[in-house]
């Protein structure tokens, strides 16, 4: 006889999870011939401890971006390296103190220092050949601000995943997604600096977005879900038109996510699982499919996409092609100027005239003339003066 409150739990767990199971009696434990009957199998207890994984990667990463951060205002060290007195927070943070609002308005470090810890600048990947920048940006951050956004979205997000699919796969979205929103980045922003993990966190939400549509026969509340994330990508691309946004990498590390996730976050079908579990016999069902039709095409289409997507994106970029050429009003998608702000793309180069101990610079991105008196003009002390003036 079947027992109502043991078949009441199925539908129960399917409503707490998202995920429903599908209609017949499976059983499960014992040899299969004296199992006690169950209530319909939503993911399995295989799959069940699968999603169950110990969250360590999603951690370890956020003290990762913590502790680079606080190692670049370290070097950054405003008060000797800067305008002393209008360092933010010198009197108790000392060296740690943040540049001035006017020059990073997330509370950070100078663009001189992240430059020098390697962020993604176009001009020294393609004409200095340091590739290695489109890797170290994503674990740099303008300002504490910014790391903390990035940081609790992390958190959020990633230990979700993390719990459901493992620190492996994970972290390959993660890295590969950031390294994709670095090369979408540097094929439109030709003219400043780009840092920070949000290619690679767009990227975690697009997997997502994926996963839901490649195990789509899986979810319950199809259509809540669906537009839950559409409405999260929304609202963060929206942000993204403002001034010191790097909207470029988060698309591109969206687009790289989503297809990343028709690969790894493929899952086995529920007729697939349970006939693994059911008692051999003469009564045995046709052997099913582990995965349906539709979910290897997505496999192979997006596996063909990311390989093609990336060889052209790197090819192009090493040959110095800029994307806004052939796409004149694609800077809007990453900030569009108001009466509030302006999206100042002009480089932050200067002229340098050194007269005794009289450094003379000028701004060639807006014309600007100032004098500095200077004991020794070294170029980075040039380059910290150039950036403070153009800022």
């Amino acid at each position: 006889m079947s027992n109502p409150d043991v078949e009441a739990a199925g539908p129960a767990r399917a409503a707490t999870t998202g995920i429903k199971p599908p209609p017949g009696r499976y059983y499960a434990g014992g040899d299969g011939q004296h199992a006690a009957p169950v209530a319909p199998f939503y993911y399995g207890q295989e799959a069940e401890r699968e999603r169950q994984h110990h969250t360590w990667l999603v951690p370890v990463v956020v003290l990762a971006n913590v502790a680079m951060f606080i190692v670049v205002m370290y070097y950054n060290d405003c008060p000797r390296n800067g305008r002393g007195a209008d360092c933010l927070g010198g009197g108790f943070l000392r060296r740690f103190s943040f540049q001035p609002l006017k020059e990073n308005p997330l509370l950070g470090p100078s663009s001189t220092t992240l430059l020098k810890m390697g962020a993604l600048d176009v001009s020294k990947v393609v004409q200095g050949r340091q590739g290695w920048r489109l890797i170290t940006c994503i674990w740099l951050h303008a300002g504490v601000v910014h790391l903390l956004i990035n940081v609790l979205c992390l958190l959020f997000i990633g230990i979700r995943l993390e719990q459901e699919f493992g620190f492996v796969r994970i972290g390959l979205v993660y890295l590969i997604s950031g390294f994709g929103g670095s090369l979408m980045s540097a094929l439109f922003i030709r003219a400043s600096i780009s840092v920070g993990a949000s290619g690679a966190l767009f990227g975690l939400i697009g997997s997502m977005l994926s996963e839901l549509i490649t195990n789509w026969s899986l979810y319950a509340n199809k259509v809540a879900a669906l537009l839950t994330l559409v409405l999260v990508i929304v609202v963060n691309l929206a942000l993204g038109i403002l001034p010191r946004v790097d909207n470029f990498a988060h698309i591109g590390g969206l687009i790289s996510g989503f297809l990343l996730g028709f690969v790894v976050f493929i899952r086995p079908q529920f007729a697939w699982i349970n006939q693994r579990r059911v008692a051999p016999g003469p009564q045995a069902a046709p052997a099913e499919r582990k995965h349906k039709t539709y979910q290897y095409i997505l496999w192979i289409v997006a596996a063909v996409l990311l390989i093609v997507g990336f060889t052209v994106a790197i090819v192009l970029l090493f040959r110095g092609y800029n994307a806004n050429d052939h796409c004149s009003w694609c800077h809007y998608l990453s900030c569009v100027p108001t009466k509030k702000w302006k999206c100042n793309s002009s480089p932050t180069t200067c002229t340098a005239m050194l007269q005794g101990n009289t450094l003379n610079l000028t701004c060639e991105g807006k014309g600007i003339y100032r004098s500095y008196i200077v004991a020794e003009a070294t170029q980075d002390k040039i380059d910290q003066l150039c950036n403070q003036l153009c800022s």
